[in-house]
């Protein structure tokens, strides 16, 4: 750029040989004012703007203001010539802000070099829109860099910058990107063919499914399958294999976003991931002499231990997880360290038993005394997250000697966490009287009140140890120095329970005011409020050292504090009444025990802990912790939550109950609102083909002028197996594919893929999936088959499999005495479902008992011959199968009337559903059309 401007190679060398700043000023502003002419006096062509544009750019990078030029950086970014455009879109993203009027003089201009064919200024414009990117730019603009992402003519460095532009503008203003409209689309080009294009869209994807779970869901198969093509099938370019390791990047960021779903119940799912964990796990086994190889391998390792511990914390994987993370912490590189005790606080987060993680507590313990800060940090919340009863003495003795010689970085933390394990885990409330009274002595200005209030609400509630406190609190009272923390809580509690001791020798009043009134001189004007409230407490219950108490009211009468002023003032007027006056005793009555409340102490660490852009999945602090945190996560977000969440729940997640409280006893449970079926085909056809298949074992589902899906089933009791035969009848490939299963009641019926479905079907080819069914209960509503894939543009095709309750019957034969003697202990409604519909005769004007007999049979029911009297009756009989519910018997008789072109229908079973579904199954292919 300088080579072809003399001017400007002129200017750089005049500022750097400018010995002095006032030289450089002085020529910076010498140039300014040439410029400003220059400008003022017009008729400049395109590369005399170009040069005075880039010198104003240069004197703003050297840290000068500038005041000029930026009408003429739009106008640059018009021009046809690179050179031009490159130095006025640089001049925009530099010198303008995102709420610069200018800015919307170059929209246009953005627009249009976003929908022209040059690639390079499709670039340059990604660029500027995510460097500057202000709402209304991103309002504007959002849908064409959604186009140019999407676009199958793109080239690949041209999608990349597309999708980390859609990053940045949703991670600024998320409100402007319609996320879930634009979900199957955004997800399909995870596989493409460029591993860059996939990284970069992985990201953006990564950010989006946090905060659209649902809308995102597909992206969990989509992630699977890449990592074992990564993985397993070792299918990746040459260039993007990092020191032997393929992608880490990839790895890491796919292994990640799997862990912001629940772990799949797809058992083909669950197999493929094993395998890519196992796979992973072994080859970092043994470390390699390469520092940089083991960089990407622990990279990926890490990540792949916090999926295993997600998936299920009693699996073998996470044995071996555990073992490789003891061998980390103890190891020489600081990033190793910390990477290891961070993984192994998320298992102890997750574990059901912390024996694993107990075997290294000496390890963990030293870890806190490490040089680096982060891997203290780390250590510290390790040992938060595995405190259990058994070793919380241990641990919070450890915490309280380190605290003393902590970080101040670290102290307000600890100081939390030590407070929330004495409370949770302490085995005797002297324990927990001790342990808080020693860390408010020995924390000083870090701690916050939320600790003493917990410390008084405590004490005050438990009468046993009331006595105790008020003994260790005036110990305390009696050495050297104080903090304001212990005098606050020693005036609370003497002022309360200090006539407990009265009478023991060396706690006499006396002896209590002394230790007590010595400290405040050196507290704030609260502490002395506070202090003033216990001293008109022991005008109460201590007589003798009334005189005392009075002489301080009267001092403090005449203090410039207006409250310690007005406290005083009442207080001393209260201490001056007769001495058998009832009013003192009645205002100074014991506190009653609070009401049971939550502890604010959790809420205060989860303010500190707030949520980043890449979101953590757990917490510290142990199981309890993460399961309220799912259940508070679950009640706020998923569709089919149900109401609102628990007081506890909401406690733990840092959330004030004033509100809950205030609303106690009102309904706040919403209807849960299920997530909504897939929009399904429809057309006669399609209708046609569906109805023919309840009763046939195959044939066409669906079809149109791209794809044909075909269906063959086999059913043997409650389980069947369905392949899916999905054709291609376009001259290119459909890229992208993605096939998944909609099922309205999973408790009733399950239907899993036996495998991954693959991405790319070949130009008039075949690709058979073939699906396992469960029947575990009854069910209406046959599940729904979701097909997307790119051919031009993306495409979506929803059709219901045939998939119903009759493909669970299994044949009985019955007498005729045995049928009609089960008919009738069956009994009517609302066991039976009868219904009379119009049926076509035959060209003969005949009935069309052939069809009839060949509905009821392919719907698995068995005709049973000579039970009814009238041929033309169809009786029939059959058991349906279950998982859950067991054996469901199910009788039917079919009765046209060829006069009337009617026919009645019958169904009688054990269950009142099963008795409707049949009833609707066999009649609607046998019903004429209107």
């Amino acid at each position: 750029m300088a080579s072809s401007m003399r001017g400007l190679t002129q200017f750089i060398a005049d500022i750097r040989g400018a010995r002095v700043r006032d030289l450089e000023e002085k020529r910076i502003n010498k140039e300014m004012a040439n410029i400003r002419k220059r400008f003022k006096d017009g008729n400049l062509d395109g590369y005399q703007k170009k040069k005075y544009v880039a010198k104003i750019i240069f004197t703003y990078i050297l840290g000068y203001k500038v005041d000029v030029g930026h009408m003429e950086a739009v106008n640059l970014i018009s021009s046809s010539k690179y050179s031009e455009k490159q130095i006025g879109y640089l001049a925009v993203t530099l010198l303008m802000h995102e709420n610069s009027d200018f800015l919307r003089l170059v929209v246009n201009s953005i627009r249009k070099d976003l929908h022209g064919n040059n690639e390079i200024d499709n670039c340059l414009a990604l660029h500027a829109i995510a460097n500057v990117g202000g709402s209304e730019m991103a309002e504007a603009l959002a849908v064409d860099v959604h186009r140019l992402l999407i676009s199958p003519t793109s080239q690949s460095f041209v999608k990349k910058k597309a999708a980390l532009t859609l990053l940045r503008l949703y991670r600024k203003h998320p409100d402007v990107i319609p996320a879930a409209e634009w979900a199957l689309r955004i997800i399909s080009i995870m596989d493409d063919d460029d591993l860059g294009v996939v990284v970069c869209v992985t990201s953006l994807v990564m950010a989006l499914a946090q905060d659209h779970l649902e809308a995102y869901a597909v992206c969990y198969t989509k992630a699977v399958d890449r990592l074992q093509r990564l993985v397993i099938e070792h299918e990746y370019a040459a260039t993007y294999a990092y020191y032997k390791v393929p992608s880490p990047w990839l790895q890491v960021k796919l292994l990640r976003m799997l862990q912001y779903y629940p772990p799949s119940e797809d058992p083909a799912i669950r197999s493929v991931l094993h395998q890519v964990l196992q796979t992973v796990m072994n080859n970092s086994a043994e470390p390699s002499r390469n520092v940089q190889h083991n960089n990407a391998q622990h990279a990926v390792l890490f990540e792949a231990i916090g999926l295993a511990i997600h998936l299920d914390t009693n699996s073998p994987l996470v044995g071996t997880a555990a073992v490789l993370l003891a061998r980390f912490i103890s190891s020489k590189e600081t990033n190793v360290r910390y990477l290891g005790l961070d993984t192994m606080a998320h298992l102890a987060a997750r574990a059901d038993s912390l024996e694993a993680i107990k075997k290294h507590q000496a390890t963990i313990i030293l870890s806190l005394r490490d040089k680096d800060i982060s891997v203290r940090r780390r250590a510290l919340d390790l040992l938060y997250s595995m405190c259990d009863v058994d070793n919380s003495e241990v641990i919070v003795g450890e915490l309280l000697r380190y605290l003393k010689v902590a970080d101040y970085a670290l102290r307000e933390e600890m100081v939390l966490k030590i407070a929330i394990l004495t409370e949770k885990y302490a085995s005797s409330y002297k324990w927990y009287v001790d342990t808080i009274l020693q860390l408010l002595s020995a924390a000083g200005d870090h701690v916050g009140d939320e600790v003493w209030y917990r410390v008084v609400q405590i004490v005050t509630n438990t009468e046993d140890l009331q006595q105790y406190a008020a003994k260790v609190v005036f110990a305390h009272l009696q050495a050297p120095s104080t903090h304001e923390s212990l005098v606050k809580v020693g005036g609370y509690i003497l002022g309360e329970y200090g006539h407990l001791i009265a009478n023991e020798p060396g706690y006499s009043p006396l002896e209590q005011f002394q230790a007590l009134h010595s400290k405040s001189q050196f507290c704030v004007a609260a502490t002395r409020s506070l202090l003033l409230s216990t001293y008109i407490k022991w005008v109460n219950v201590f007589p003798e050292i009334k005189t005392q108490l009075l002489t301080i009211f009267e001092r403090y009468r005449h203090v410039l504090d207006a409250e310690l002023q007005q406290r005083a003032c009442e207080f001393y007027t209260l201490a001056s009444r007769p001495d058998d006056d009832e009013l003192l005793q009645n205002v100074c009555e014991e506190m009653p025990p609070y009401p049971p409340r939550v502890s604010a102490l959790l809420g205060r660490l989860n303010k500190k802990h707030g949520d980043t852009e890449d979101k953590r999945t757990w917490v510290h602090g142990g199981k309890e912790a993460n399961v309220d945190r799912e259940a508070v996560k679950r009640n706020k977000t998923l569709p089919d939550a149900n109401g609102n969440a628990s007081s506890a729940a909401v406690a733990a997640s840092g959330e004030s109950l004033n509100i809950i409280d205030s609303l106690a006893g009102l309904d706040l449970s919403a209807a849960a609102a299920s997530p909504e079926a897939p929009h399904v085909a429809t057309g006669v056809n399609v209708e046609r083909w569906f109805d023919k298949l309840g009763y046939t074992a195959d044939g066409v589902l669906y079809e149109d002028v791209q794809i044909q899906i075909g269906v063959k089933s086999r059913y043997q009791g409650h389980m069947g197996q369905v392949a899916i035969y999905v054709g291609n009848k376009v001259p290119t490939a459909l890229t992208s594919f993605t096939a998944t299963i909609h099922v309205s009641d999973p408790a009733a019926l399950s239907v899993t893929f036996a495998k991954i479905p693959p991405n790319t079907i070949a130009s008039r080819s075949q690709s058979q999936q073939l699906l396992h069914v469960e029947c575990k209960k009854a069910f209406l509503t046959p599940p729904i088959l979701n097909i997307s894939f790119l051919a031009g543009s993306h495409q979506t095709v929803s059709v219901r499999l045939p998939i119903i309750v009759t493909k669970f019957l299994e044949n009985v034969t019955l007498s005729q005495t045995d049928f009609f003697e089960r008919w009738r202990l069956i009994g009517g409604p609302p066991r039976e479902s009868q219904s009379v519909f119009p049926i076509d005769l035959t060209s003969s004007g005949q009935l069309d008992i052939a069809k009839n007999r060949k509905v009821v049979s392919g719907h698995h029911l068995n005709v049973l011959d000579d039970i009814d009297p009238n041929r033309n009756n169809i009786v029939a009989a059959a058991v349906l199968h279950t998982s859950v519910d067991g054996k469901v018997g199910c009788l039917l008789r079919l009765e046209p009337n060829q006069d009337a072109k009617l026919c009645r229908i019958t169904v009688r079973s054990t269950s009142e559903d099963v008795a409707t579904a049949v009833q609707q199954l066999v009649q609607k292919p046998l019903k004429a059309e209107s």
